[in-house]
């Protein structure tokens, strides 16, 4: 087989996050994962260094915003620029992909913040119910 018929094999390739090897899995767990979620959220905004961004999402280590920041410029979600610069600069900004991808994630996330008197309360019953 050469290497077009690879490509084209590959292309027609169904993906399906629920089959245990497909590659869609590791990029839902990069976007829906609480860094990625927010991490694309805050660069929904616009551009932002790193520290802007370690502000922005309160709590996160800068270990954990710079794997997440690795693991979403790998999948081509966020485009990190190093400018040439004494200190050096670099800044983060979503991709047309990781903008889509955002767009979907703020939804649910406003969806979820409108709904916390509901959740609250279906946590106060919960809690109540137990021994």
């Amino acid at each position: 087989m050469n290497s077009t018929e690879e490509r084209t094999e590959e292309q027609d390739l169904a993906y399906n996050v629920f089959a245990k090897a497909c590659p869609s899995r590791g990029t839902l767990e990069h976007v829906t994962g609480r860094w990625g979620g927010l991490t694309l959220g805050a660069l929904h905004e616009g551009s932002m260094r790193f520290n802007e961004l370690r502000r922005r999402i309160d709590g996160v280590s800068e270990k954990m915003l710079s794997q997440t920041l690795h693991a979403l410029e790998r999948d081509g979600l966020v485009r990190r620029e190093a400018q040439p610069t004494n200190p050096p600069r670099v800044d983060y900004e979503l991709t047309p992909l990781g903008h889509q991808i955002a767009e979907r994630l703020l939804s649910l996330i406003h969806f979820v913040e409108g709904s916390m008197d509901n959740v609250l309360r279906a946590r106060q019953e919960y809690d109540s119910r137990q021994p």
